[in-house]
């Protein structure tokens, strides 16, 4: 009788994904990807390495996403591969592990007492019925589930310990795949974004670093204090961010965030990335009335507010600010209005010489650069107020917790499988004219070192318990 195809396919697919060559292979292109992720700068960093490729190796690359393999659909597919290699091995191979802890041999075997070493047994003087009872209490007292036997003369023993040490590889599989479902979860659910908000303002969506797109938030985040320490050479010794967290216009919580010191809320993780400063909306001004009678009035203006002019000749208002305008300082454009006519636009430079040197010849001459293009009046730029930012690196990762998880799952299994065996433990006594002899044999899966001390404690025990030295 033939199997059905069918059946002879299923076959073919199971006997795939439980083969150990498999996992050895999935292993080492997971490995050699690891390196490649290594090499390769992935996301936000591969803007410059990018740039060195020719035009046909940048399609490749970005063809097969080497720029951000970690959530690429062929990465996601051999880590999807490797649990489910690891997932029908167990399985497979669960059948007989569990034989072996469920086996439970006779007590009155002879085989493990081959070949006994003569330090393995000894003479005890005594009835047999009190050697019998100080001898169960003693295996009781150290092993579980004792099991007991009367063959004439004799009487056997059987105990065990570390009989789930057969599954520690399985906590091994377990802890692995949970890694693996965290890293997956973190990848599908996760997020990794920035966001820049200014002192004193609140923001509730942050820029998603892949996609350059903005995502929302379920809450509001702000700003209240950022303040920055220098070392004596000027460069940032400490900075730090005081935020405020609000739901629905509700302040319930704050949090001081610093370098290397992220806050958490709400399952969203916040690390202090960078600062920097931009123009405020207060101008320092200086405004110069050439007339019959000169004069120089200094002014603090609002950017966006319409300001009347010294001499009454119109009203000004400063409509742009820049902190560093084509890396000549910074600079303000001006529109006047005067009492008739049309509006008047110019820059204003606060390093006026040193723009007029860095300009080209038509620019100078243009009136968009010119502070006197307004008669009689002429603009001069005293300074701009700056606020500063905070830059802040904003990441959700739903996955960490199934991480740390599997982690503790792998250092158990690994504890289990390395440190532990099964031990079994066979006791004779039997009846002689000189006493009752005693001995003591076992076997163990693993680890023959530990069950030899094992015995030799144990018949040490036994003979402190008839009075003999060991």
């Amino acid at each position: 009788m033939t199997k059905p195809k069918s059946q002879d396919r299923s076959n073919v697919i199971w006997g795939f994904f439980s083969s150990v060559k498999l996992t050895i292979v999935v292993l080492i292109i997971l490995a050699i990807v690891s390196i490649l992720g290594t090499l390769v700068p992935q996301e936000q960093g591969a803007a410059e390495f990018a740039r060195r490729l020719n035009p046909a190796m940048l399609r490749i690359f970005t063809s097969l996403d080497l720029f951000d393999m970690y959530h690429a659909i062929w990465f996601r597919v051999l880590i999807g591969c490797l649990a489910m290699n690891l997932i029908i091995c167990s399985i497979d191979r669960f059948r007989a592990t569990w034989k072996r802890f469920s086996a439970k041999p006779e007590p009155d075997r002879t085989k493990p007492f081959d070949h006994l070493p003569s330090q393995q047994s000894f003479l005890a003087q005594g009835t047999p019925e009190e050697t019998v009872n100080k001898v169960n209490r003693l295996l009781k007292s150290r092993y579980k589930k004792i099991r007991k036997k009367e063959v004439g003369a004799n009487r056997f023993f059987y105990g065990e310990r570390g009989s789930h040490s057969h599954f520690g590889v399985y906590l091994v599989h377990l802890s692995v795949l949970l890694i693996l479902t965290g890293s997956l979860v973190g990848s599908f659910f996760g997020f990794d974004a920035y966001v820049n908000i200014l002192e004193g303002e609140q923001i509730d969506s942050v820029m998603l670093r892949k996609t350059m797109k903005p995502l929302k938030l379920a809450f509001h985040v702000r700003c209240d204090k950022f303040t920055v320490d220098f070392y004596e050479n000027g460069s940032p010794k400490e900075y730090r961010s005081d935020l405020s967290f609000l739901v629905k216009g509700k302040k319930v919580d704050k949090k001081s965030l610093l370098v290397n010191h992220p806050v958490e809320f709400l399952g969203i993780t916040f690390y202090q990335a960078n600062y920097g400063s931009v123009p405020g909306k207060t101008v320092h001004l200086k405004v110069s009335r050439s007339t019959a009678e000169p004069t120089v009035t200094d002014m603090k203006v609002e950017a966006g507010k319409s300001i009347a002019l010294p001499g009454g000749d119109g009203k000004f208002k400063v409509i742009d600010v820049r902190g560093d305008i084509m890396k000549m300082g910074q600079a303000a454009l001006i529109s006047v209005q005067p009492n008739q006519g049309n509006p008047v636009d110019f820059w204003v430079f606060k390093q006026g010489e040193m723009a007029r040197k860095m300009l080209p010849g038509p620019m100078l001459k243009s009136p968009k650069f010119d502070p006197s293009a307004f008669k009689p009046y002429t603009f001069f730029l005293d300074g701009l107020e700056t606020k500063f930012y905070t830059g802040l690196q904003v990441n959700r990762d739903p996955g960490v917790s199934i991480v740390w998880i599997g982690c503790f799952f792998m250092i158990a299994g690994l504890f289990v499988t390395f440190f532990l065996s099964h031990k079994r433990i066979w006791v004779h006594l039997l009846k002689t004219d000189q006493g009752v002899e005693i001995r003591a044999a076992g076997t163990a899966n693993k680890n023959p070192v530990g069950l030899q001390r094992e015995l030799e404690h144990l018949i040490n025990d036994l003979k402190g318990l008839f009075g003999k030295k060991g």
